[in-house]
């Protein structure tokens, strides 16, 4: 495998992501390569700091940045030599197989919808987070800020997305989607949910399990949890924010302690036709490490293919 980095994405970019890269590297198989997208010259510097080979890696030189406050359209046509620009653009060419990044969320999906596309089918890509449970396995919730106004045929497919993921990336055996409303009832919430709701309850798509309620989500209720954009990205801030909490009032608990956003690295945006994941903008060299392990278990896994078979059965009636 060769997995592209954007070195210059994250708030601590490239001191974390060099370092996060040089732990990746140690983490992975003699035949896989990593691939550093950005200014050569830090990255060298990066290196030499610790004491690290660039033989090791391949290196790619990106010297411009898009910001994190950039129009993300605007900044992807009008920077070509940008990393997150050059890495998409490699990916799109197959000279790298998968591309993650901590740097602007906005312009990762741009690049990832206008270089390597959609999904023929997918109405719109998803990112998705993991969600520790009680028990201690995971649940995975989407879409978390993508779409914060949503249509219910683009949730169904949310069920689709989270159920590839789940199944083919972290091997959950026939994964449970649950609905995420403000009841159990089949007439409960807005009309959009009550609309998802009769879309999926008879789907031979996915595992549909029904309505779960905000109580049931770090529950063993469900593997996949569906929610608009809006109310998946007040989620995730807010679980983040308890742990912020704790952590700032010394309140060590083993449960508590994995929601540490650097265990997960990032999400991937699902629904498109090439591995690509988002990392957290403050990302550590733990996180950075984390993120690029992702980006080559979704290359190893089955889960693009997945997509594709079940929204090609769903499109032409056959599921």
């Amino acid at each position: 495998m060769r997995l592209g980095i954007d070195v210059m994405g994250g708030d601590n970019a490239p001191k974390a992501t060099v370092a996060g890269a040089v732990l990746a590297r140690n983490s992975l198989g003699t035949n896989d390569r990593i691939v550093l997208i950005g200014d050569r010259t830090l990255i060298l510097q990066e290196l030499e700091s610790l004491h690290v080979s660039p033989e090791i890696f391949d290196i790619v030189h990106a010297p411009d940045v898009i910001g994190m406050d950039e129009s993300p359209t605007r900044a992807f046509t009008a920077k070509p030599d940008a990393s997150i620009t050059v890495g998409f653009r490699m990916l799109l060419e197959k000279r790298i197989d998968a591309f993650s990044s901590a740097g602007n969320s906005g312009a990762m999906l741009v690049g990832s919808i206008y270089s390597v596309n959609t999904i023929q089918g997918i109405i719109r890509p998803a990112t998705s987070t993991v969600l520790p449970r009680e028990d201690g396995g995971v649940n995975f919730l989407l879409d978390v800020g993508t779409n914060p106004d949503v249509r219910p045929d683009v949730m169904y497919q949310f069920a689709i997305l989270g159920s590839a993921l789940a199944s083919t990336v972290y091997h959950v055996d026939n994964p449970r989607v649950g609905l995420l409303n403000i009841g159990h009832e089949d007439k409960k919430g807005s009309l959009l949910v009550q609309s998802v709701f009769q879309l999926m309850k008879d789907s031979r798509d996915f595992n549909f399990i029904g309505n779960i309620e905000g109580r049931d989500i770090f529950r063993n209720k469900a593997d996949v949890i569906v929610c608009d954009g809006f109310t998946g990205n007040v989620v995730l801030k807010e679980a983040e924010a308890i742990y912020r909490i704790m952590m700032k009032r010394g309140i060590r608990d083993e449960y508590f302690d994995r929601f540490n956003y650097e265990n997960y690295g990032g999400t991937p945006m699902l629904g498109i036709n090439a591995p690509v994941v988002i990392g957290h903008g403050i990302s550590n060299d733990v996180a950075i490490k984390n993120m690029i392990l992702l980006s080559g278990d979704i290359c190893k896994s089955r889960m693009i293919k997945q997509i594709r078979e079940t929204v090609h059965a769903y499109m032409n009636g056959t599921e």
